[in-house]
């Protein structure tokens, strides 16, 4: 086959390898050599440039010719846009080898070590001060919560257990109810209301996580923050099902 020159300075092609079955779509500069093509292809297919073998097949799938001149210019060969490039490895490494990851060595570090490294992300952000190591930024996030922690308090001990309320939330209806619970949980910190709604407007039967914190019906049941919540004469609406 002729090689001739093409112009664009880049191409689309598909990646393929003898090593796994699957296919990867790269965008390359056609001013690399073959020498440095495969060692980018490293990255892709797992095989080390050394022991590459590269074959070009056209966007039908049919076999072109072998990029077997390392340094000759990718763009020399007839490389257009959705052809494929097909790595055959001679390695020793076998079909898969590089897919099942459960095979690869994993590298591990112990926190003493990895405390003491001065390049990682730990490192940086106690350098920086960024994160959980801003002291300042810290202190000033625990005294945002416990201030919101006292209000809400303050907000949940004006509604007693057992008393009709009427809840508002953003972007949705206003729904009735009656509180069953106030106090703290388990699934989020904060005070939270407990409530078992008239109608089955819900999400839960009084239990979240496991954890029962009272009795209803299931999707009667609902946990909001203290300001939304109402006190009041909220009587339950008669939707006559108990006429005939």
């Amino acid at each position: 086959m002729e090689v001739t020159g093409l112009s664009a300075p880049t191409v689309n092609v598909f990646i393929s390898s003898s090593l796994n079955s699957f296919r990867s779509q790269k965008r390359y500069s056609r001013s690399l050599t073959v020498a440095e093509f495969k060692c980018k292809l490293q990255l892709v297919v797992g095989s080390p440039a050394s022991c590459m073998e590269l074959e070009l097949y056209g966007p039908d799938d049919k076999f072109y010719c072998k990029l077997d001149q390392d340094d000759a210019l990718l763009g020399s060969y007839p490389v257009d846009d959705g052809c494929r490039i097909h790595v055959i490895d001679h390695s020793g490494a076998r079909l898969g080898e590089y897919e099942d990851i459960s095979k690869v060595e994993k590298y591990e570090i112990s926190q003493e070590a990895y405390e003491q490294r001065q390049d990682s992300i730990r490192s940086f952000l106690k350098r920086n001060k960024l994160g959980r190591f801003n002291e300042e930024e810290r202190a000033q996030q625990e005294a945002e919560n416990s201030q919101r922690l006292i209000e809400e308090e303050a907000q949940a001990s004006t509604i007693p257990v057992g008393s009709r309320c009427e809840v508002r939330t953003p972007g949705q209806p206003p729904r009735k109810g009656t509180v069953m619970y106030v106090g703290l949980t388990d699934f989020k910190p904060g005070y939270w209301i407990g409530i078992r709604y008239d109608e089955p407007l819900g999400k839960n039967d009084g239990s979240v996580n496991g954890k029962r914190y009272f009795e209803c019906q299931a999707k009667y049941g609902a946990f909001v923050k203290p300001s939304v919540v109402t006190v009041g004469d909220f009587p339950e609406e008669d939707y006559g099902l108990d006429e005939m």
